[in-house]
């Protein structure tokens, strides 16, 4: 899955131009740059499991990672994370330049709605998938997610905001993939709400992870500079519970996302995205 997904990425982005090829080329450069690129698999994942080929939602999926690939490529920025390397190589302002960088972002952002219009799926369901990775992407969402994370550094939060800021900087992305294939998929409420419920399980969970291997990951492995949570006062599961209590509450909602879709009477297979959900609790990477 992960080739197609490296193969459509490639075909939606735009033709070069010599009047914009520096664009381009940093644009390029971090979509393709690698990457789990697990919020296109889910989303594809999600549509298969519920009767759609993937073939119909691969637009949608790579909608999704250019959201994704932007959000990185303007959080390793030095006024906010200030990161040399993302995926083992060069962060993108550090290969071209600050300016490139946000350009570069601007434009994955705006390329991924146009990208979603692409697909074969009727108006009204292209529409939906708009508004639920607009809404997963923006001021509701991720955005509002990075800057409640910024304001968190150093400072003293409650459990309750700890949760609101992974939940919107990670989860509302990964909540929107998965709904996105649902939507895709014409499923009906039951079992779109229980896929709700998954999406939101595995993103706090994954992000709690991702936390957990700041502290004790390998730097080789994650293609990034580890220590970084720590050294900038962010908020984070490990620092207010040990790397132990923060590894308990990522099989706590691991297992409440396979629960979630254990019900009966859904619309979907689910086997594969329960494996995911456990693929995701002990990824070293």
């Amino acid at each position: 899955m992960r080739d197609v997904i490296e193969e459509s990425l490639r075909e939606y982005l735009p033709e070069q131009q010599s009047s914009a090829a520096r664009l381009l080329d940093a644009m390029t450069y971090s979509l393709l740059g690698g990457g789990k690129r697990l919020r296109p698999t889910l989303l594809l994942m999600t549509a298969r499991a519920c009767g759609l080929p993937i073939e119909r939602v691969l637009p949608a999926a790579c909608a999704v990672e250019m959201i994704h690939t932007y959000s990185l490529i303007h959080d390793d920025l030095p006024a906010m994370d200030n990161d040399d390397y993302r995926r083992g190589k060069l962060t993108n302002h550090k290969q071209f330049d600050e300016a490139t960088a946000i350009l570069a972002g601007d434009a994955l952002l705006t390329l991924a709605f146009e990208t979603i219009l692409l697909s074969d799926l009727d108006a009204q369901t292209n529409m939906s998938l708009v508004r639920e990775l607009s809404f997963a992407s923006g001021a509701r969402g991720m955005v509002a997610g990075q800057m409640l994370d910024l304001l968190a550094e150093g400072q003293s939060i409650t459990d309750e905001q700890l949760a609101k800021i992974h939940a919107k900087k990670t989860g509302a992305l990964l909540r929107a993939s998965v709904r996105m294939g649902a939507l895709a998929a014409g499923v009906d409420q039951p079992t779109l709400h229980a896929l709700t419920i998954y999406a939101e399980s595995i993103g706090l969970a994954f992000q709690i992870q991702d936390d957990i291997l700041d502290v004790t990951g390998d730097k080789a492995l994650l293609g990034k500079q580890t220590g970084g949570d720590v050294v900038l006062q962010k908020a984070t599961y490990p620092a207010r519970y040990g790397v132990s209590g923060a590894r308990e509450r990522v099989k706590e909602l691991t297992e409440h996302a396979v629960d979630a879709l254990k019900k009966p009477d859904l619309s979907l297979e689910p086997n594969v995205l329960i494996e995911m959900a456990y693929l995701l609790t002990e990824r070293v990477f």
